[in-house]
C-alpha cells in the first residue's frame, strides 16, 4: 500500500499510483483520462488505454491539438468543434489549466497531457507519461477478463532488457525529435539530431536481431508503446517540421517500417488511438517560430504504408551512413 502526498504549490505534478489497497484502488468509473491525440507521451498511456481493454473502465476527454496559448491546451466548445476533440466531460472547463487548478490552486508547474483524474478524490492521480506506462498496463487486472489481464507489458523474463534500452530509446529518440526540432542553434540542431539517427540505426539492427514482430521479438512490450509513440510521427512531422531529414523511417529502415506497418495494421489500438490530423496540425499549427505560416503539408502519402512482410528475413536491414551518425552509433 502507498500514499500519495501531493505538495501544495509544487511544479513537480503528481505521481500516484491506482492499485488494490492504495488511496488510488481501481473501480470502474472512478477515473477520467485527459489528453491530446497529437502528444506522443499521451499516446502512450491511451495505447494502454486501448490494449488493456480499459476504455469502458476509464472515461476521457480530448483538448484540441492547436492554438496553445500561455493559458495552454484548450477544449473545443462543442464535440462538434473539432474532429475527435471534445469538451471536458467533468467539469466543462475551457482550458486544461482549470483542470490543474482544481487539484492544486496554488500549482506552478505546466499544465502537460496525459492527465488521470480520480472522481472520487477529485484530485489528479498521475500526470507523468512513463510512470503510468509502467504500472498502468496491470492496475486493473482484478476487473478484467483472464486473457486481456494477462497481457503483461513488463514481463518479468524482459525486464533486464527493456530496462537497459529504455534510457537510449527515450533520450535519444522520444526526447531527441524535440532535441533536434526546438534547438535555436545549429551547434544545438546537430547535437540533437545526430544521436537521434545513431539510436535509429541500432534500433534498427535490434529489432532485425530479436526477428519481429515486436522490439523484443515475440512478445511486445512497453518498448513497443513507447517506440510507436515517436516513430509514426516521424515522417509525417519529425522529418520536415523538426529537421529529423538525414533519413526516413520508410526509406533508410525498412525493419523499423516494416514494424511500424505491423503495430499499425494489425495490433489492436494502434491504429484506432492513432489521429494524423491532430499530430500534424499540433506541430505545424501551435508552433509559430517553427512554422510562422502554419501550413500544414499535405504528405507523406500514405502516413502509414500498407505491404506488411511476414518474414522478416526478407527485410534489408538498413542504416543512415552519414560518418558523425555511425560515429555516435558506436558510443551508444
Amino acid at each position: 500500500m502507498s500514499i500519495e502526498i501531493h505538495k501544495v504549490g509544487t511544479a513537480d505534478g503528481w505521481h500516484g499510483t491506482i492499485e488494490e489497497g492504495g488511496q488510488f484502488p481501481p473501480e470502474k468509473d472512478r477515473y477520467h483520462l485527459y489528453i491530446g491525440l497529437f502528444c506522443p507521451f499521451a499516446h502512450r498511456v491511451n495505447l494502454v488505454r486501448h490494449i488493456k481493454h480499459l476504455t469502458s473502465i476509464i472515461s476521457l476527454s480530448v483538448v484540441k491539438p492547436y492554438p496553445k496559448g500561455e493559458q495552454g491546451w484548450r477544449f473545443p466548445a462543442s464535440d462538434d468543434e473539432y474532429p475527435n476533440a471534445t469538451v471536458d466531460h467533468l467539469f466543462s472547463s475551457k482550458f486544461l489549466h482549470e483542470v490543474y487548478f482544481k487539484a492544486d490552486k496554488d500549482y506552478k508547474g505546466k499544465y502537460s497531457v496525459p492527465v488521470l483524474w480520480d472522481k472520487k478524490l477529485n484530485t489528479i492521480v498521475n500526470n507523468e507519461s512513463a510512470e503510468m506506462l509502467r504500472w498502468l498496463p496491470n492496475a486493473f487486472n482484478s476487473l478484467l477478463e483472464p486473457e486481456v489481464a494477462k497481457i503483461d507489458l513488463y514481463p518479468e523474463s524482459l525486464r533486464a532488457e527493456v530496462d537497459a534500452i529504455t534510457p537510449w530509446i527515450q533520450s535519444d529518440i522520444n526526447s531527441g525529435v524535440y532535441k533536434a526540432g526546438f534547438a535555436k542553434t545549429q551547434e544545438s540542431y546537430e547535437k540533437g539530431v545526430i544521436p537521434l539517427f545513431a539510436a535509429l540505426n541500432r534500433l534498427e539492427e535490434l529489432v532485425a536481431k530479436n526477428g519481429g514482430p515486436y522490439i523484443l521479438g515475440k512478445q511486445m512490450t512497453e518498448l513497443d508503446l513507447r517506440t510507436y509513440a515517436t516513430i509514426v510521427r516521424f515522417d509525417s512531422v519529425y522529418v520536415q517540421h523538426f529537421k529529423c531529414d538525414i533519413g526516413t523511417i520508410r526509406h533508410d529502415y525498412p525493419v523499423l517500417n516494416n514494424w511500424l506497418k505491423g503495430m499499425y495494421w494489425r495490433v489492436g489500438g494502434f491504429q484506432e488511438t492513432t489521429d494524423f490530423k491532430h499530430i500534424k496540425e499540433n506541430y505545424t499549427k501551435s508552433h509559430e517560430d517553427i512554422n510562422p505560416l502554419a501550413i500544414t503539408p499535405l504528405g507523406p502519402y500514405p502516413n502509414v504504408e500498407g505491404g506488411y512482410e511476414n518474414d522478416w528475413n526478407k527485410l534489408r536491414v538498413g542504416k543512415v551512413t552519414m560518418p558523425v551518425v555511425l560515429e555516435a552509433q558506436s558510443n551508444i
